[in-house]
């Protein structure tokens, strides 16, 4: 379910692109009562089905808007990000199941945001997670932009580096590590698992500079807290192991 704006062209593009068919209602989504029986079900689903270890405490902030950011092992991802989290997380993803007739009408109570990836039109899916971020919202990204292969990161597009230096917004880091790795769709989300999940604090940027040179810089740094985040995991279960 993996998508990111892909080219800094996609930003100059936005600001004249068409405004998304994604709706935003209420300032307060979290108080929706639909919301609110979702995510009970996310959370049960979550941490009692696939044994979901959450390893410290969420820093995503009480209200206002905010980007997290985190790497990609499956399509269980999204569900297990939001059963530890008590705000609604708009993600970005990939139109191909956003547009799945079975889905659809449960990506558009949570308010995802379909992206055509590799098509002039992720302007308009860039726009819209502007816009979502205006409003107060929390957008989630996973910026490698696919779903990993290996337990090594990912390079990561530049497309959450924008959205951050645009609207100014505080970006947070999460890992996801456990036995969904690997796994196809269906399987990562009907087979019972064992995931763990770590989240960082906010990321120094620089928003005063928009220019390329800091773009590279901003894409970097989220990169690299993230990485943290997974050597910090690293380094706990080898601590974990039995020594002989």
């Amino acid at each position: 379910m993996s998508a990111d704006t892909e080219s800094s062209e996609d930003l100059d593009a936005s600001s004249s692109a068409p405004e998304s068919s994604v709706p935003l209602s209420d300032v307060q989504p979290e108080r929706r009562w639909s919301i609110r029986f979702w995510r009970s079900v996310v959370v049960l689903f979550s941490r009692l089905y696939h044994h979901l270890k959450v390893r410290n405490r969420n820093p995503l902030p009480a209200s206002g808007a905010a980007i997290l950011v985190s790497n990609h092992i499956s399509a269980l991802d999204p569900l297990l990000l939001q059963a530890a989290s008590s705000r609604l997380i708009v993600w970005m993803m990939a139109k191909e199941y956003y547009d799945l007739k079975s889905l659809n009408w449960f990506f558009r109570i949570v308010e995802a945001i379909p992206v055509n990836r590799g098509s002039r039109e992720s302007a308009i899916s860039t726009r819209a997670a502007i816009r979502a971020l205006e409003s107060g919202r929390v957008v989630g990204i996973f910026p490698e932009g696919r779903i990993e292969t290996t337990q090594e990161l990912l390079n990561f597009h530049v497309g959450v580096a924008m959205i951050a230096l645009r609207t100014g917004v505080p970006v947070y880091p999460a890992y996801l590590e456990g036995t969904t790795r690997g796994k196809e769709m269906i399987q990562a989300v009907l087979s019972p698992n064992t995931i763990s999940l770590r989240f960082g604090p906010r990321i120094a940027l620089d928003y005063s500079d928009k220019g390329r040179g800091n773009l590279k810089e901003a894409t970097e740094a989220i990169r690299n807290a993230v990485e943290s985040l997974r050597l910090a995991e690293i380094e706990l279960v080898h601590q974990k192991k039995p020594t002989v």
